[in-house]
């Protein structure tokens, strides 16, 4: 099969090339991979990896839609049957596995980080870790949205839901789990404002369903969301940016407002400000991925309201250079693709 392997860090260790079929272990399903996409993770893989346990060569790629060719005879599964892969090959004895929480899994096991990933034709994976895909929804649409999509979700709707005609601001609105947080919100009556680095991209923002923002390069992020918000702040942040951000965001917050991180572009020690956390009573929660029930229920939810994920490029295995390019570009909006 033809596949993107990490034989080396960096750009030039990621190669496409052929390789042999995964070899399917009991209990296992292959999916024959349609579509995918790039996330930060990817690039992280691909560059440093560190932190991440694994062995080079590795196939990257931790999105994946498709269809089941191979699986057990007494699955609950069969050949054809369209499917989206949960990423994580959870052990389902721990206590988070449990409690139904896959992602604080103590053994999990990561598509495209721990073992080998969906950039290939085929990838095979424990059968628990693929849910069924509504007709609805499109091998291209379902390739976006498990790494992306699924973190939104359970950040808006996870620990402490974000409820109807409250407010969030999404910091940095152009990547995937920034455009998914806009769309996810305006969907359920939140009022939904941004942070971006253009007028360009406030504008895309808006046509997704985002009521306002601020171009964080000529404003001051808190001065104009407390002008927008009355001098009162927002119930809700969502900050994938870490340092450069952390403090504006911070002083956007309502009292007893929550703050949600699910990344850390720019760093990841910023300043506390622990006097401004606790006399204002704001709350701090990270949060990445998502369950595996909140994966089928983001799956509903876009398939009963029409919901488009948003695709900003769209590339073929044999160009994962350029994807991997697009995935840096500062003016990109939304997912970069891979159409396998």
């Amino acid at each position: 099969m033809k596949a993107a392997v990490l034989e080396k860090r960096g750009a030039d260790g990621l190669k496409f090339m052929t390789v042999p079929d995964p070899q399917r272990k009991l209990g296992e399903a292959v999916m024959r991979v349609h579509a995918s996409s790039l996330n930060r993770v990817d690039a992280y893989m691909r560059d440093n990896g560190q932190g991440i346990t694994h062995e080079l060569p590795i196939i990257l790629g931790v999105d994946g839609a498709g269809e089941i060719v191979e699986c057990d005879s007494d699955s609950a599964f069969k050949p054809g049957q369209r499917v989206m892969l949960f990423s994580y090959d959870f052990c389902q004895k721990c206590r988070y596995c449990l409690a139904g929480e896959q992602p604080l899994c103590l053994r999990a096991k990561i598509a495209g980080e721990h073992r080998d990933g969906c950039f290939a034709e085929y990838v095979s994976m424990p059968e628990h870790c693929f849910v069924p895909l509504p007709d609805e929804i499109s091998y291209d649409a379902a390739g976006v949205l498990p790494a992306a999509y699924n973190t939104a979700y359970r950040m808006l709707f996870g620990k402490r839901a974000l409820l109807p005609g409250e407010s969030v601001l999404v910091v940095g609105a152009g990547g995937g789990v920034s455009v998914a947080c806009i769309q996810l919100a305006s969907h359920i009556g939140a009022r939904v404002l941004v942070t971006t680095s253009s007028e360009a991209k406030l504008e895309k923002a808006r046509s997704i369903g985002a009521d306002g923002g601020v171009n964080y390069r000529t404003e001051a992020v808190s001065r104009r969301i407390l002008e927008l918000t009355g001098g009162e702040g927002v119930d809700m942040v969502i900050d994938s940016v870490g340092e450069a951000s952390w403090g504006e965001s911070l002083r956007s917050l309502r009292r007893g407002g929550r703050i949600i991180s699910c990344g850390a572009t720019t760093g990841g020690n910023p300043p506390v400000e622990l006097q401004r956390m606790f006399i204002r009573q704001l709350e701090l929660y990270g949060s990445t991925g998502g369950n595996f029930d909140e994966a089928r229920r983001l799956l509903s939810l876009i398939a009963e309201c029409g919901i488009e994920p948003v695709i900003d490029s769209q590339f073929g295995l044999s160009d994962i250079s350029k994807a991997y390019d697009r995935l840096e570009a500062p003016d990109r909006f939304g997912k970069v693709s891979l159409v396998i």
